[in-house]
C-alpha cells in the first residue's frame, strides 16, 4: 500500500523524517571537547555582541609547558612534614614514668637492710620521678634519669658500699608510658611497645608489629608527637633509609590508606572514583587505571583534565593558574602528547574526562539517516 499525503512531491516524507532528525539530540555518554571548552552567552550578550570571557582557563600539555605546570601549587594533598633519621644511643635509657627494681646482695651478717642468715633484699618497685630520681633507704634520694640500667646500677652500687661494704647491686627496670610508643592500627598486632632502645625505628616497630596490613592501598604513616601530625608513604619510607625515623617515647603512629582519589567521566573505560595506588600518578597512568578510553567512541585528541586552584595560588606571570578553574588538555595522537601525559601529574580530586569523537557522532547520524531514507523510500514506493 502507497501513502502520499495530498498535494505533497513523493520524496516528502523523507524529507519530513530528515527535518524531525535535525531537531533531535542524539543519545552520547559523553560530551564533545568543543561542548565542555565551548564559552556559554546569554541572549543579551549575544544580541549586544558582547565578546564571550571564559571563567576558566584552557592549558595544553605539551613538552613546553610541562616545566611551568611543575612550578605551580600542588592541590588536594595533605601537605604533613616528616622527620628524617637522628641516630641514638643503640641501648636502654631509664627516663621518668620507668619502674625499677632494685635487689641488694651483701654477705655482712649484721646488715642494715638484711635479717640474720639473709643475703639478699628486693626493695619494692619504684618510679622514676618526674624529676628522673628514685629514693633509696639509707642513700635517700639518687638521680637515674638520663642513665642506662647498667649505669645507673653501678651509681646504686657506689651508693650503698658506702654504708654496706659488701653490697653488690642487681637492677631490673620496666619501660613507663613514656618509654613505650603506641601502634594504634594499619598492622598485624596494634598495641603499644615499649622502646628497646633509643635508636629504636619507625621500620622496626612495623617488623615487630607483624607488617603492615595487606589490603591498604598505598599505605601512609601518621606519625603523633608533641601535638604535631607527621606523614610519609610506607612506600618512600620503603626507599630512603634517611626517612626510617628514630621513635621517642610518647609516640602514637598510626597506618593507614592513602585517602587520595580521582574521578573519570565521559567516554572512559570505566566511570568511577579512582584511589591513588601510589604516591605519584600520571596521566598515563590514570588513563590505565580507568581502564582507557572506549575506542569506539573517545576522542583522543579530547582528553581533558579539569582541576580547581585555590584564589591565593592565581598568578598573572604564569608562574601559577590565571583562573581557579582549569582545564588540562591532551592530544594522545602524538608522540609530544603522549610523552607529555606520561610526566603530567595527576592531583587529587581531578577530574579525567575523555570526551566523545565527532566523527563517531556523525556515523551515527549518518547510519540512523540511512535508515530513515530507507525506511521513508519503503512507505513511497
Amino acid at each position: 500500500m502507497k501513502i502520499r499525503l495530498p498535494g505533497a512531491p513523493a520524496s516528502m516524507p523523507a524529507l519530513m523524517l530528515v527535518a524531525a532528525l535535525a531537531g533531535c539530540s542524539l543519545p552520547r555518554g559523553a560530551a564533545l571537547q568543543s561542548e565542555v571548552l565551548a564559552v556559554a552567552q546569554t541572549a543579551e550578550e549575544l544580541a549586544a555582541g558582547t565578546p564571550a570571557v571564559a571563567d576558566f582557563a584552557v592549558e595544553p600539555v605539551t613538552r613546553d609547558a610541562l616545566a611551568r605546570y611543575a612550578e605551580w601549587p600542588a592541590v588536594g594533598e595533605a601537605g604533613h612534614r616528616w622527620i628524617t633519621r637522628q641516630q641514638g644511643p643503640a641501648n636502654r635509657i631509664l627516663a621518668a614514668g620507668d619502674m625499677v627494681t632494685v635487689t641488694i646482695w651483701n654477705t655482712e651478717e649484721n646488715s642494715l637492710l638484711t635479717a640474720p642468715g639473709q643475703r639478699s633484699i628486693t626493695l619494692a618497685p619504684m618510679t622514676v620521678s618526674s624529676s628522673g630520681s628514685i629514693f633509696l633507704p639509707y642513700v635517700e634520694t639518687i638521680r637515674v634519669a638520663g642513665m642506662s640500667p647498667d649505669h645507673a646500677r653501678e651509681a646504686i652500687q657506689a651508693q650503698f658500699v658506702e654504708v654496706i661494704p659488701s653490697a653488690q647491686v642487681q637492677l631490673e627496670m620496666v619501660e613507663g608510658r613514656q618509654s613505650t610508643v603506641s601502634l594504634v592500627s594499619g598492622v598485624g598486632a596494634p598495641g603499644a611497645y615499649p622502646l628497646p632502645d633509643q635508636d629504636h625505628t619507625i621500620l622496626e616497630l612495623l617488623a615487630e608489629a607483624g607488617g603492615v596490613a595487606g589490603n591498604l592501598t598505598n599505605p601512609q604513616i601518621r606519625l603523633i608527637r608533641d601535638g604535631e601530625i607527621y606523614g610519609i608513604s610506607v612506600a618512600r619510607l620503603f626507599d630512603n633509609p634517611d626517612l626510617d625515623t628514630t621513635l621517642r617515647g610518647g609516640d602514637r603512629v598510626l597506618v593507614e590508606a592513602d585517602d587520595r582519589t580521582f574521578l573519570s567521566l565521559g567516554a572512559a573505560g570505566r566511570e568511577a572514583v579512582i584511589p591513588f595506588p601510589h604516591d605519584r600518578v600520571t596521566a598515563l597512568e590514570a588513563l590505565s587505571l580507568i581502564g582507557g578510553v572506549a575506542d569506539n567512541r573517545a576522542d583522543p585528541q579530547g582528553i581533558l583534565v579539569l582541576r580547581r586552584y585555590p584564589a591565593q595560588a592565581l598568578r598573572r606571570d604564569g608562574s601559577g593558574p590565571s583562573q581557579t578553574r582549569t582545564v588540562f588538555t591532551l592530544d594522545l595522537t602524538t608522540a609530544d602528547g603522549l610523552f607529555s601525559a606520561g610526566e603530567f601529574r595527576i592531583m587529587p580530586g581531578d577530574l579525567v574526562y575523555a570526551t566523545e569523537s565527532p566523527v563517531v557522532a556523525a556515523q551515527t547520524i549518518f547510519g540512523i539517516l540511512g535508515s530513515a531514507l530507507g525506511f521513508a523510500d519503503r512507505l513511497v514506493n
